[in-house]
């Protein structure tokens, strides 16, 4: 017994390392993946969709807030890569570990569950979780380039929203994905294989057109979003989701397609809108359709359940009741 609890002890800082780096490697390959794209917005640069805050605020529903010292590693090596450690450097990084922590607290508060199977679920997620808990490293990054003077006071809004509105897509996008990926379990059995291929590939086809048209096509994403969430319900409608968006992005930092002729400012409330739109319509589309269902799934099961009792009641009824004879009169068993 004792070697067994020596070897638990010993299991368990190990696997807290080890989790710790997965979490800090995670978000470092999200914040380079999330700075291939980048918008300046008054001399700062700031990020359309900001991966790494997904990934945080999913590893810290999943795996608790221990998981706030991977989180804090990644941010710092994204520091990093990005300049020199400064005093204002220390900000950002508090600002980064904590705008995910307290999105998490928020959301264990209101009893969130990670299924996101619930309405409610996928309306604490944009609203505690990504609006609300994104405002801490929006603020204290903002404001860090201003008492730095690296920003004049005068632009603090718009950097601050650019920063903000990029932490809370980061969010949206990534996390609800992170949480569905967490709960797959193998072997994965698709009844709907085809459609899916047909839905990738028509994807593919028409999401590029339409963000890289002049002619501002975006509108025709949301019908293969709605066919996403109908079919294939969260998982499907957040990749339709996430593709779009990224392709979005990618057309607007280019400044082509219905971004051509914006300046940068008008791109990134465009860009914001439609990936918004994106994110909430997915989410919420999906979780109706998913709670829709499981009401349904509920009430047969009840009704089964009262045909069951009905049956056996009339059964016991049939076996209690006397039998008679031919006159009607009841028989003697005796």
């Amino acid at each position: 017994m004792a070697r067994v609890v020596a070897r638990q002890d010993l299991r368990a800082p190990a696997v807290f390392v080890l989790e710790t780096l997965a979490v800090a490697a995670c978000y470092y390959a999200g914040g380079r993946l999330g700075l291939l794209r980048e918008l300046h917005i008054d001399g700062a640069v700031v990020s359309p969709i900001w991966l790494p805050t997904g990934v945080a605020v999913a590893c810290l529903l999943i795996f608790g807030l221990r998981c706030w010292v991977g989180i804090a590693l990644g941010a710092l090596l994204v520091l990093l890569h990005l300049t020199s450690l400064r005093p204002s450097s220390l900000g950002v990084l508090v600002g980064s570990t904590a705008a995910p922590v307290c999105g998490c607290l928020l959301l264990r508060g209101v009893g969130f569950r990670t299924d996101l199977t619930r309405v409610r679920d996928c309306l604490h997620l944009v609203f505690l979780g990504a609006f609300a808990a994104m405002l801490i490293s929006s603020a204290i990054g903002a404001g860090l380039l201003v008492a730095t003077g690296d920003l004049p006071a005068r632009d603090v809004w718009r950097v601050g929203l650019a920063w903000w509105v990029g932490d809370a897509m980061g969010v949206l996008l990534v996390a609800p994905l992170l949480l569905l990926l967490y709960r797959v379990r193998a072997p994965v059995r698709w009844s709907r294989w085809r459609e899916a291929v047909g839905l990738a590939v028509i994807a593919g086809c028409l999401v590029p057109l339409a963000t890289y048209s002049r002619a501002s096509l975006l509108f025709v994403i949301y019908p293969l979003l709605i066919w996403a969430a109908l079919r294939f319900q969260l998982g499907g409608s957040m990749v339709c989701a996430l593709f779009a968006s990224v392709m979005a992005t990618v057309a607007a930092t280019d400044h082509v397609g219905p971004f051509e002729h914006l300046t940068e400012v008008e791109v990134l409330v465009n860009l914001h809108a439609f990936n918004g739109a994106l994110a909430l319509t997915a989410l919420l589309l999906s979780a109706v359709i998913t709670e829709q269902r499981n009401t349904r799934r509920s009430v047969e099961r009840a009704c089964q359940e009262l045909v069951e009792v009905l049956e056996h009641l009339t059964a016991g009824e049939a076996a209690a009741r006397p039998s008679r004879d031919e006159g009607g009169r009841p028989r003697n068993t005796d």
